[in-house]
């Protein structure tokens, strides 16, 4: 059930909020598990229903609704004119087979993009009995209480209960692009959806700010369900690359038509040959020629491509992407998180006077407090406590235990702080009830702090401020003492202080204090500019993974330079950078050095530099646009609503799947479902295999269909008999272009795929290369059909066992020219080329099978005018395979040969 109608009452937006909450039966603290329990049974799942998918026959019918099988049905309506039965039966076959076969692979591909839109579905931070936790959207019920933030996507319509310096996007309800400012008064019931600034609806963005609000509308109950009802399409299984090639395809079968009704009128008008022979002689030519399975293999090809990204947490939005991955020469990556574990932990505790260790492991907050090696209590230090304060009041996030392990439900970061205040022997919950937050002023990149005003119960108020050291000592004109008492503030202790934490690879926060009168309830920027006392500071450490520094590694060995974009200090960022391998880490530029660089000075610096510190979402479009002046391919990270123009900018915008916001998300082409970024480097591995993939599909079929062809052209103009029958080549490219050709969609990737340079992105499919290979290989398999046909009839063979050996040589050709392609970039000749993949052994067990029935089964021979086989004919057929295979290995070696002088 989706239907989640609260109440007659659609007024939320008009009435107060205690109000809202009275009629919902709920309180800011959230609802009880229980509660939510019995909402879900009545209100049902907080999704849209899905949009109506087409009738099952009718997608099957689609699939006869191509150029090829209109030419095979027209071929088989005038064969069985003809009287050609069995012809016309084999025609109808292949059509048939073919429609299944599309048909089914069409129900896998949109159950992939199904599983993976489930993927994408957004998260929601909410309140339940008290707790802050994380659960998916699809949980919310009405009456929840929902936390928002900068860059979020709105869950469910909400009322909201507070907000500050909330802006929200509501394009996709009202097409304003400006975003709404919103408040928690009551607004007029006749308000436009537009105005109804205390409203949060499903879909929308937020731009900025945070709030909390209750949701009163979940599912098609939501403004957003009632308005259009369906969101969920499934994105079509296409790239560049595959138009690209069934527009190629379209023309060739044109272009093949043309020179079969040509010849046609040669053989029937000048040749004087039978019309019924000539005609069935060209519907096998036509049939040989045409590339029929190339589009729907290459479909397949990305299906599963799209599948193996999603095993490596790599979410594929937008299908181009794939191709994009395998030509990316520059990586621009984001550190906390991407490149460390995003586990922060509080290293470094720097009070006027004393530096501070601090151990512990996680997020729990127990931990040992060490000035010079030796153990202190907190309690003998007055400035720690209060430092401590501030580092959770001016806070969002929450710690649990989940299983035995302490986990933080918001930033990571300030996960940390909460621990430390733990290990500071300040019980978070308790001081969080005394001192009440009654405004903020959240976390922006451009102001580079975040700061809250609380007010106790003794009638006290106090303004928490936290942010970069240089941003919070701008703000400071006093420090706290050892004794708690004021002093002034002695800025060049804290930022030689502050640089020498940040060169041990932490990250630095600052912290100040202002008292306020109590009367003070709404908190501006200028109440916290140049009068705070600064308390202290702290040192995080989030240490690089394992995986992400041979990540690093096997990207500078494919050629992929990686560079570094954090917000983090510049000794901070050049540490983390040294670790994990990055190149140029000596020269790092900040986010000031890059405000006084013109464009054309700015193309010159990313030459060299492979680290930005203290950087804001802003400078990344200018680095993306940097890199490309050069021509290079960039994949860009970013997980803020503000990134959102950079990852739109990038080749391949990534964006981050657990601490990404949903408006980053929506701009990217790719999700990372584990912020990993090894997970990245995977997803260009699987991206140059796809499109190695590709290039192997293409590279198989059209040389197969080109050999078919010549050679029946070939026997046409010269007069010669047709060394295959149209109803066996039908056969043939059954077998050859569904049961072979698929198997190299499965292929893994080969051994030197993250050894070479980048693919060029401006290289046609179609290189100089591939046409010579798809030229080479067609006049091999031509000679070899001939050859085989020839030399049968020679021996003394009746034209129907040589045409059964020509098509058995056909097949041998197929399957070694198969363990050829199989490695594109090394030779095929070892034992891991000849053993397979499973896909390939369970082909070749099909098509063994299948070409013994060919040859021997009695009801194979009526259809297909075949005939049985000695054990020599067959070795001969075989020994005509393997003489292809080190004819085209030969050629592959010489190609290898050839480039490397010209490289040397």
């Amino acid at each position: 059930m989706e239907n989640s109608d609260t109440s007659t009452n659609a007024g939320w937006h008009s009435l107060p909020a205690n109000h809202v909450l009275e009629d919902l039966k709920c309180s800011t603290e959230g609802l009880s598990q229980t509660e939510v329990d019995t909402r879900f049974v009545k209100y049902g799942a907080n999704r849209l229903p899905q949009a109506p998918r087409r009738n099952a026959f009718v997608r099957f019918l689609l699939h006869f609704h191509n150029i090829l099988i209109y030419v095979l049905l027209g071929a088989a309506l005038i064969t069985a004119l003809l009287s050609h039965w069995v012809d016309t039966g084999v025609i109808l076959a292949v059509v048939v087979v073919n429609a299944i076969i599309g048909f089914i692979q069409e129900g896998k591909a949109e159950q992939a993009m199904d599983a993976i839109r489930h993927m994408l579905a957004p998260q929601a931070n909410v309140i339940r009995s008290g707790e802050r936790v994380t659960i998916d959207g699809e949980q919310l019920v009405p009456g929840d209480i929902v936390l928002l933030e900068a860059g979020d996507k709105v869950p469910a319509d909400l009322r909201l209960l507070t907000a500050h310096g909330l802006s929200v996007q509501e394009a996709v309800l009202t097409g304003e692009s400006v975003p709404v400012e919103k408040r928690i008064q009551p607004v007029a019931d006749d308000a436009a959806l537009g105005d109804r600034a205390s409203m949060a609806y499903s879909g929308t963005l937020v731009s900025s700010g945070q709030a909390k609000g209750v949701v009163v509308a979940t599912g098609s109950g939501t403004e957003i369900g009632r308005i259009s009802g369906l969101l969920s399409n499934v994105e079509t299984l296409t790239t560049p690359l595959v138009e690209q090639m069934a527009l190629f395809a379209k023309w060739l079968t044109i272009f093949i038509l043309i020179i079969a009704t040509m010849l046609l009128a040669f053989g029937y008008f000048v040749a004087h040959h039978d019309f019924s022979e000539m005609f069935m002689a060209v519907v096998g030519l036509s049939v040989a020629a045409i590339p029929e399975g190339l589009p729907a293999v290459l479909t397949i090809t990305l299906a599963i491509g799209v599948q193996a990204m999603a095993r490596r947490n790599a979410i594929v939005r937008r299908l181009p992407a794939i191709e994009t991955l395998g030509s990316v020469s520059v990586i621009c990556t984001d550190k906390t998180g991407t490149l460390t574990r995003n586990e922060m932990m509080v290293a470094s505790v720097l009070s006027n006077r004393h530096l501070f260790n601090l151990e512990g492991t996680g997020y729990e907050p127990k931990g040992a407090l060490k000035l010079d090696d030796s153990h202190v209590s907190p309690s003998e230090h007055a400035v720690l406590e209060e430092l401590a304060r501030a580092a959770t009041l001016c806070n969002d996030a929450a710690l649990r235990v989940h299983e035995g392990v302490w986990v933080v439900e918001g930033d990571p970061m300030e996960g940390a702080l909460l621990a430390f205040s733990g290990k500071m022997d300040v019980n978070v919950r308790e001081e969080q009830a005394r001192w009440k937050r009654t405004d903020a002023i959240p976390f922006d990149a451009k102001h580079r702090f975040m700061a809250t005003l609380n007010h106790d119960h003794g009638h006290h108020a106090c303004i928490f401020v936290k942010g970069a050291p240089e941003q919070i000592l701008e703000m400071c004109s006093n420090q706290r003492s050892v004794d708690a008492t004021t002093e002034h503030l002695d800025s060049a202790y804290w930022h030689q202080k502050a640089e020498a934490i940040a060169a041990l690879g932490q990250r630095v926060l600052a912290f100040a204090v202002r008292t306020v009168p109590p009367e003070h309830t709404v908190l501006e920027h200028e109440d916290v500019g140049g009068t705070l006392t600064l308390l202290g500071m702290v040192g995080m450490i989030d240490p690089p993974r394992d995986e992400a520094i041979k990540a690093v590694t096997e990207c500078h060995e494919a050629g992929i330079r990686v560079i570094m974009i954090t917000g983090d200090h510049t000794k901070t960022a050049a540490a983390i950078g040294k670790q994990i391998g990055l190149k140029n880490t000596e020269n790092v530029y900040t986010g000031t050095d890059l405000d006084t660089l013109d464009d054309a000075s700015l193309s010159q610096a990313v030459l060299n530099c492979d680290v930005f510190a203290r950087t804001s979402p802003e400078h990344k479009l200018r680095l993306v646009m940097a890199l490309q002046s050069h021509g290079k391919t960039v994949a860009m990270t970013g997980d803020g609503v503000n990134d959102a123009p950079a990852l739109k900018r990038a080749d391949a915008g990534i964006a981050m799947g657990k601490k990404g916001s949903e408006a980053a998300k929506e701009a990217s082409d790719l999700v990372l479902a584990d912020d990993n970024f090894a997970s990245i480097v995977a997803a260009v591995r699987e991206g140059r295999t796809v499109y190695d993939n590709l290039t192997k599909v293409i590279s198989f079929i059209l040389p197969v269909n080109g050999g078919e062809a010549i050679s029946l052209v070939v026997a046409l103009l010269i007069g010669l008999t047709l060394p295959i029958a149209p109803t066996q080549i039908l056969w043939v490219n059954m077998l050859g272009s569904v049961v072979l050709a698929i198997t190299l969609a499965f292929e893994p990737p080969e051994p030197q795929v993250m050894k070479r340079p980048p693919r060029n992105p401006s290289q046609p499919i179609l290189s100089s290369f591939l046409i010579w290979r798809i030229v080479f290989v067609s006049l091999i398999f031509a000679a070899g059909i001939f050859g085989q046909f020839e030399l049968a009839l020679l021996m003394g063979r009746d034209v129907e066992i040589a045409r059964t050996m020509a098509v058995n040589t056909l097949i041998a050709m197929e399957v070694f020219y198969l363990f050829s392609m199989r490695y594109g970039y090394g030779t095929s000749v070892t034992w891991r080329g000849v053993v397979g993949t499973k896909p390939v052994l369970i082909s070749l067990a099909l098509i063994t099978i299948a070409q013994l029935l060919f040859i021997y089964a009695p009801f194979m021979q009526n259809i297909f005018d075949s005939r049985a086989l000695k054990i020599t004919d067959l070795l001969l057929v075989f020994a005509t395979g393997v003489a292809v295979l080190l004819v085209i290995e030969v050629e592959k070696q010489m190609r290898f040969a050839l480039k490397r002088q010209q490289e040397g």
